[in-house]
């Protein structure tokens, strides 16, 4: 594994595990006389189960790291069958040729290197290439460039992270694989199987697919989940602890963006695909501010906060409480008291105290409009009363009131267009029903603005709302008293949210 100025700019995870090839090597299902492709070399791990298969294979090895291309050398300098090519494979003018040709290549295998660090000036040279692609993550342009590489009926498997399933970057890549191949089969299990790996953000996946030069011939096929497995064994075991299931690809390809939902509740699935509305409809879901320099600006209202070392004690005779009573606000408050509270990420429910404070003196926020580090966003929504959902969740989404403040870029701040829906849209962001939905939407922790647009909607009656409305109420301001929430009221709450959603 190289590294340059502390980047990881080749990622390289070597399969190591005998299971993960084994399973690997049945689902390619090459056969004598083939030309394969291993588009990036690694150790050759894949290369020696290969050769060791059948003997008159003709196997292309693309490798970009130096020091793994000496190792593939030193490897396979006598074997005839085997060409390594020091190039990589994403920017390489002959592959670019033979991918324009429609693909010369029976069967393409690889461990893609993930998380890759590009600098600026090869994430430029790789958009002018892949200019439909989201350019930031390696192993989407390996999957998209080797699926142009194999030919009509060719087969293709590789293991990668499992968020090309339905993160929003990566939209025009399945709308790609399911208009120009045959999904075989997903299996899915932890990053800790593989030996020396384990992501904070996803899971694994091995992808099959085979492509087919009809689209028709693509959407009418059934796609095998492979879910559940107990440990890696499992991928070449008996098949007695895993769990299949089959999804239409044109269901997949009609579903929103294109997107594979794997939760076991069909009722979740179906709502994420028909509801008749959804929470970007009904409200304003948008990122908030930031100061481009917080140790200059922020401030610490208290010593409990997270971090609060390394910030100064705000004065709290020069804090203005009700900030959305000032005229001109968005330009700054011109009077001593222009510290105003901000609302910061942080995993509460229903209610934050007033914790952090921000400059908004007329000089700060005329600094904030220039600098270009700082991200002075979506500013009609500053001042107004919403909710805030944190970016970044822990396993349980959580949700708290924003009241007339601040809220920085580390919350999706959500302004219901119907404001009498403020409480019970708070109610239904801290409820397991909305984290089910999130998580089947977005299994990561990243609760962008984007996935929070997609979370369905469903409207009960007025009553219910009102129910629901006086139960957050007594919530809120338990809190605003130094109470805890009250669990009977919280529970009470939940059971209006499943009974609403039926999950």
């Amino acid at each position: 594994m190289v590294t340059s100025l502390k980047r990881d700019v080749y990622k390289s995870f070597y399969t190591k595990s005998g299971p993960i090839v084994q399973y690997m090597l049945d689902k390619l299902s090459v056969g004598p006389g083939m030309r394969v492709l291993e588009p990036c070399g690694g150790d050759g791990v894949f290369v020696d189960a290969l050769i060791g298969k059948h003997a008159d294979l003709q196997i292309d090895v693309y490798e970009a790291n130096p020091q793994a291309i000496r190792t593939l050398q030193n490897k396979f300098a006598n074997d005839e069958r085997v060409t390594i090519f020091h190039e990589d494979t994403l920017t390489n003018r002959e592959l670019a040729f033979y991918a324009g040709l429609g693909g010369i290549y029976d069967r393409v295998i690889a461990n893609p290197p993930y998380g890759a660090w590009q600098d600026y000036e090869k994430r430029a040279e790789l958009k002018k290439i892949y200019d439909l692609m989201y350019v930031k993550e390696t192993y989407a342009l390996f999957l998209y460039r080797c699926l142009q590489l194999i030919k009509n009926d060719g087969m293709l498997v590789f293991i990668i992270p499992d968020t090309y399933l339905n993160l929003h970057r990566h939209t025009k890549l399945r709308r790609y694989i399911l208009s120009n191949a045959r999904i075989v089969e997903i299996a899915l299990f932890p990053s800790s199987f593989f030996p020396g790996v384990n992501f904070g953000y996803s899971n694994l996946s091995i992808l099959t697919l085979q492509k087919k030069s009809r689209a028709e011939d693509c959407l009418n096929n059934s796609v095998r989940i492979v879910i559940g497995l107990g440990s890696v064994e499992d991928l070449v075991g008996p098949y007695t602890r895993q769990i299949f299931s089959v999804v239409n690809q044109r269901d997949i390809y009609n579903s929103k963006d294109h997107a594979l939902f794997l939760s076991t509740d069909h009722n979740i699935n179906r709502l994420i695909n028909e509801s008749k509305s959804y929470t970007g409809d009904i409200a304003a879901c948008v990122t908030g501010f930031y100061s481009g320099n917080d140790r200059r600006y922020l401030r610490a209202g208290s010593s409990e906060a997270k971090n609060s070392r390394k910030y100064r004690p705000v004065d709290m005779n020069r804090v203005c409480f009700d900030p959305s009573s000032s005229e001109n606000i968005l330009n700054g408050i011109e009077s001593l008291e222009h510290f105003i509270p901000i609302l910061k990420g942080g995993n509460t429910r229903y209610y934050k105290p007033d914790i952090w404070y921000m400059d908004w003196g007329t000089e700060a926020v005329s600094n904030y409009k220039e600098d270009r580090k700082a991200r002075f966003q979506n500013a009609d929504y500053y001042f107004k009363k919403g909710i805030g959902v944190p970016m970044v969740s822990s396993a349980q989404i959580t949700a708290a009131l924003i009241e007339n403040k601040l809220f920085d870029q580390s919350i999706v701040g959500i302004f219901p267009f119907d404001t009498q829906l403020t409480h019970y849209l708070l109610a239904f962001f801290n409820s397991p029903t909305c984290n089910k939905l999130i998580r089947t939407i977005n299994p990561s922790a990243n609760n962008s603005a984007n996935y929070i647009k997609k979370i369905p909607f469903i409207r009960p009656s007025d009553d219910v709302v009102c129910r629901i409305d006086n139960l957050v109420a007594r919530i809120v301001d338990n809190l605003k008293q130094g109470k805890t929430a009250n669990k009977e009221i919280e529970l009470k709450i939940y059971k209006y949210i499943k009974d609403i959603y039926g999950f």
